[in-house]
């Protein structure tokens, strides 16, 4: 570890120097690589300087305990000494260990989130809506922007499908453990008997992938265009501004019905076809590669249940990690810090022990 802690040390040095130079900031793509990298190793450069300067607190008070003639209270402070040297060398060697796990390169993106309503009819759609707007409160605690790119709602306000973006840095990276299904058990307000009911809404997280990244030919595109209309007797456009979208080599189909523009619906089209193909081939990598490095339940199927939304108890409980919080309200209301920061946590000691 120290060998490799000392060649990105050096690295780290001549992106400094690098970045001084002229010809350097001249060039503006160059200079702003070089600035991303100097980023990117600044916080493991600083845990191993930290680390370098307890180690040599460590040998000092060491070779004072070796040559013995202390007296009794200078010995018991050098003791102290090596104590919490030794207690801060185990815990930066820790922090270390978990900056230089490869990184998802996808982490720092923006990204597209799919909601549809699954098995429970008019209440899953309803839950769907719950989900939407949980997110986006959730973007608001952190300062992203939300966008819907499409929707589909049913006549009594539930919604069948939306995809919308989050922009914002860092947006991968906590939300792409909510992938999968999420089930609800409440009493639906329509049933009279009191009975709860059990319903499932599928969430799909995908990093936004931009156009530079993946290449979509135009011949491989069909592409329709209909009248689109809102549920529950909403506008109706009596122009063809719905677009659908055919990637033909995939079968990849994608709607937007959104924006009363053709021209707006095709772009925002567009922006959730390249994230799905985008994601599709980086599931394909990663298979080829056989390192699935989501954190999943069972075969990590899309199909399987996640979590569980519980109303009459007030619990939510993530079964990848066996987490049950009882503060479902301020959960739904966006406060997801505290089950997201365990499952990041999780997926870190797993990759951690992967690396051994």
């Amino acid at each position: 570890m120290i060998d490799k802690l000392e060649a990105i040390l050096e690295r780290f040095e001549e992106v400094a120097r690098l970045l001084t130079l002229p010809e350097t900031s001249a060039d503006m793509a160059v200079y702003t690589q070089l600035l991303k990298e100097h980023k990117q190793l600044a916080p493991l450069m600083e845990k191993y300087r930290n680390y370098i300067a307890a180690k040599s607190t460590l040998e000092e008070v060491r070779a004072l305990l070796d040559g013995g003639g202390l007296e009794r209270d200078f010995k018991e402070m050098v003791e102290e000494e090596q104590s919490r040297s030794k207690a801060d060398m185990e815990r930066l060697t820790g922090e270390i260990k978990l900056l230089l796990l490869p990184q998802n390169p996808d982490d720092d993106k923006s990204v597209i989130v799919e909601i549809r309503s699954g098995a429970g009819g008019e209440e899953a759609a309803l839950f769907a809506g719950v989900l939407y707007r949980m997110y986006g409160m959730y973007g608001e605690r952190r300062r992203w922007k939300t966008e819907v790119l499409n929707l589909n709602e049913t006549e009594l306000g539930g919604i069948k499908e939306i995809s919308f973006s989050i922009e914002g840095a860092g947006a991968y990276a906590r939300l792409k453990f909510e992938s999968g299904v999420h089930r609800v058990q409440r009493v639906p307000e329509t049933e009279a008997s009191g009975r709860i009911h059990t319903s499932t809404v599928t969430v799909a997280v995908l990093p936004e992938a931009e156009e530079v990244e993946l290449q979509i030919n135009p011949a491989d595109l069909q592409i329709d265009t209909y009248r689109s209309g809102g549920a529950g007797g909403q506008h109706v456009n009596k122009t063809e501004s719905a677009i659908r979208i055919t990637h033909l080599p995939t079968g990849v189909v994608v709607e937007c019905q959104d924006e009363r523009s053709q021209h707006k619906n095709k772009d925002k089209a567009m922006k959730i076809l390249r994230s799905r193909l985008y994601e599709r081939l980086q599931a394909e990598q990663d298979e080829k590669i056989a390192a699935n490095r989501r954190l999943q339940v069972g075969t990590g199927d899309r199909s399987e249940r996640i979590r569980t939304y519980n109303y009459p108890q007030g619990r939510v409980t993530d079964h990848r990690i066996g987490l049950t919080l009882y503060r479902l309200e301020q959960f739904l209301n966006g406060d997801l810090d505290e089950l997201i920061d365990g499952l990041i946590t999780a997926d870190q000691a797993q990759r951690l022990k992967n690396s051994e």
